[in-house]
């Protein structure tokens, strides 16, 4: 699967993950840096991407509009990007499983005990 990562998230991840999600990008790399969400949608829709942030907008979006672009939450917090760079490899198993769901659009990952 490849991960599109909203501006709240740091650009360094895509490279950070590379073995695990080949073919992410961050949206400054895509000079959508300060676009709206729309826009952001639109792209990760046209691309095939799954949208991860950790701003409730997409997640939102993705109660309304359902998908594609499906949406990969993060609640993280203010965690730092080692941390949530970790998370996301630890969670790639499930990442898969969500990308071959059809009828699922929304993900939530968490640092915590009590993820969904």
């Amino acid at each position: 699967m490849e991960l599109l990562f909203d501006e709240n998230l740091s650009p360094k991840l895509p490279q950070l993950l590379a073995s695990e999600y080949p073919g992410s990008v961050h949206i400054h790399e895509l000079g959508l840096r300060g676009a709206e969400d729309r826009k952001i949608w639109d792209y990760g829709r046209a691309q095939s991407f799954a949208i991860v942030s950790k701003d409730t907008d997409f997640r939102e979006r993705s109660f309304v509009e359902g998908f594609p672009p499906k949406v990969i939450w993060l609640d993280v917090g203010n965690a730092g990007t080692s941390m949530i760079a970790g998370l996301l490899r630890r969670e790639r198993q499930r990442v898969e499983t969500f990308e071959k769901q059809d009828e699922t659009s929304f993900l939530i990952l968490s640092l915590g005990v009590s993820a969904v």
